[in-house]
């Protein structure tokens, strides 16, 4: 049995109203905004934070309606950051598919991140929970956060890890803590187990993003952006900031200020990418980031063992191996 195979067998038939429910959501008798929805759908992927949010619940009880709305809310919102992203970023692409930008225009993206963002505000209310509502709004307000951290960043001329962090946690690790909270809010685990449940799913967010970090140090038409695509936005991630802070080489730190002012040229960029994957940046990320997934690991252990344990150690065990 293949990894995902084994993650989706303890929730297949909760993954199908999942995805009834999803779809319900997006319908719209709008022709222009059906013709983006469709576009964006059509990247709809292996659908990793919904599932992440099924388990989770099954962890503690039986998956219940406001699980559903908790997980369609959670993706929709994590929609609207993306297409809202694309627009901020001016990106073309994102994971190989065009944009929602690239093929109608920014007012459209913008607008329908709007849609997607106030949608997703719907299904947080149909769960009646207060705390999810509010664990929905907080995390809009995370995202939003992270973005203008990251962004304020860019023309900080320190390699700071401990901003780094700061942005990832707001960024993605919120996204998957969010997950995994409301999953055990939704079918009313006590404090003590959210709490769990949150720590679990930060851990598993961190190895997410320290991964896709990774992954911008290797050209792969696979994964959908070519080398360096975070350093030409002016992006220096874990396996950089590790090697610029324990080097003495100058010439690769002025590459990485004119990367930070957005001066590099890619030439240079490629320079500094191969200065810092011969320095040990990746081993040190890949290091990282098992600490991390060894975290998660050591909550999972916690719990008896089960199906649906088996499914969150492979879920965690498939985020650090991906190789997209």
């Amino acid at each position: 049995m293949d990894s995902i195979s084994l993650i989706r067998t303890p929730i297949e038939a909760e993954l199908e109203a999942f995805k009834k429910l999803f779809d319900s959501s997006l319908s719209s008798s709008n022709a222009l905004l059906d013709s983006v929805v469709s576009h964006i759908r059509q990247r709809n992927g292996k659908m990793m934070r919904p599932i992440l949010v099924l388990l989770v619940a099954r962890l503690y009880d039986a998956v219940r309606p406001s699980t559903l709305h908790a997980a369609v809310s959670l993706e929709l919102l994590h929609t609207a950051s993306l297409v809202h992203d694309d627009v901020v970023d001016e990106s073309t692409e994102r994971r190989g598919q065009l944009s929602v930008n690239a093929i109608f225009n920014n007012k459209v993206a913008v607008l329908t991140g709007d849609y997607l963002l106030a949608t997703s505000l719907v299904h947080a209310e149909q769960t009646k929970s207060h705390p999810i509502i509010r664990l929905v709004s907080l995390l809009g307000q995370d995202l939003a956060d992270g973005e203008l951290l990251q962004l304020s960043n860019v023309s900080n001329h320190s390699f700071s890890e401990s901003v780094y962090f700061d942005v990832i946690r707001k960024k993605t690790a919120a996204l998957f803590a969010a997950c995994t909270k409301a999953a055990a809010l939704s079918v009313d685990a006590n404090e003590e187990e959210a709490e769990f449940a949150r720590l679990l799913g930060e851990y598993i967010g961190i190895c997410f993003q320290i991964k896709d970090d990774i992954f911008d140090y290797f050209d792969s038409k696979e994964i959908g952006k070519p080398t360096g695509n975070d350093m030409l936005e002016g992006k220096l991630t874990l396996p950089a900031l590790y090697v610029l802070n324990n080097t003495k080489d100058d010439a690769a730190r002025e590459i990485a200020i004119k990367v930070k002012d957005g001066t590099a040229t890619p030439d240079e960029i490629a320079r500094l990418i191969a200065f810092i994957k011969e320095s040990g940046g990746i081993e040190y990320a890949i290091q990282t980031m098992n600490l991390y997934k060894e975290k998660a690991l050591g909550l999972l252990a916690s719990l008896p063992d089960s199906d649906v344990c088996t499914a969150l150690r492979a879920y965690l065990n498939y985020v650090v191996d991906r190789e997209k």
